[in-house]
């Protein structure tokens, strides 16, 4: 069985982070993820632009350059392979990881690779750097599961002339509403809000809101999908049921954490938050030698943790680890 100092659960860029620093302080760090190197970025639509500038996306002191001001998908995924080549990080990619045993300093973790060969692991501690973006919150209706029903919006060409139906009122759901009607889909938006979230950026909720203000873009706030049928969606609405002739639908009601994981595995929740418990100080969970990083720190509050802060729990993870092995030695 192949051992290593720190096993790393997550190959996003947090985790990418965590391994350069655990490298960098002569430790053995080892990388999983169940999809490639930055799996949720590759699954961000294709034209996806970010909100923040490149210096606020770098890690391991590697300068992230763009085109524009703003970096796009494609920009970042080629920075953080270029990042991950320089340091050799050893990443497993298509490597899920099923499950851990064992106790702090003498860990052992179970996966399964994409051809189905189930593999062992042993590490001295563990970093859980999994992110959100891998569970949709579902909407819980008769339908859901049909394949007509999406939860990842990547690009509008598929949609061209469809009847499509978003929920949801937030970016995700103001941007793709926005791409799907320039692209020639018949575009109806349902929220259980009074209107367009006030969170949507400054410059893109102005335009939604003018193409439902003339009626390009259809949407019934207040309201909700009941029913999702092979050839229509049924809305529970404040003027009674409506339905509606329809193709496809996106749910993009957001994102979570995988409670279940750490919950199996002795990592406690706030109650309230769903916020894992962590010494604020290390980062290390109520399960000692599991450092948890990223998003995942902050339970429900996805909207609290960023690649921009998340980035930095690496460090901090690192330096408690590497003081904690330094008393074995």
């Amino acid at each position: 069985m192949e051992r290593f100092d720190v096993a790393i659960v997550g190959a996003g860029p947090t985790g990418l982070a965590c391994g350069i620093e655990v490298k960098n302080r002569g430790l053995s760090p080892v990388l999983f993820d169940k999809g490639c190197v930055v799996n949720s970025i590759y699954h961000y639509p294709t034209n996806l632009v970010f909100f923040t500038t490149p210096e606020l996306l770098e890690i391991g002191d590697i300068p992230m350059t763009s085109l524009n001001e703003k970096p796009g998908r494609t920009e970042a995924l080629k920075y953080y392979r270029r990042v991950a080549d320089h340091y050799r990080l050893n990443v497993h990619q298509y490597e899920r990881v099923l499950g851990f045993d064992g106790s702090d300093r003498n860990f052992t973790l179970r996966t399964l690779t994409a051809d189905g060969e189930h593999h062992c692991y042993g590490a001295r501690k563990l970093i859980l750097a999994t992110g959100y973006y891998d569970i949709p919150n579902r909407l819980n209706v008769p339908g859901e599961d049909l394949d007509k029903v999406i939860h990842y919006y990547r690009e509008p060409h598929p949609y061209y002339n469809q009847d499509v139906v978003i929920v949801g009122a937030k970016n995700s759901a103001a941007i793709a509403a926005l791409d799907l009607f320039w692209t020639g889909a018949r575009v109806t938006l349902v929220h259980r809000g009074a209107g367009i979230s006030h969170n949507v950026k400054y410059w893109i909720k102005p335009n939604i809101e003018n193409r439902i203000k003339s009626g390009e873009v259809k949407a019934y706030f207040r309201s909700s999908v009941k029913e999702i049928r092979q050839h229509d969606v049924v809305l529970d609405t404040a003027e009674g049921e409506v339905t509606l002739k329809n193709d496809f639908v996106f749910a993009m009601t957001g994102y979570r954490p995988d409670f279940e994981f750490m919950a199996d595995h002795g990592i406690h929740l706030d109650p309230a938050t769903s916020k894992p418990i962590t010494d604020p100080q290390t980062l290390e969970s109520e399960r000692e030698g599991v450092y948890l990083a990223g998003v995942i720190v902050a339970g429900t509050h996805t909207n609290e943790i960023f690649i921009e802060n998340g980035r930095f729990h690496g460090k901090v993870i690192a330096e408690a680890i590497q003081k904690s092995l330094r008393t074995d030695d």
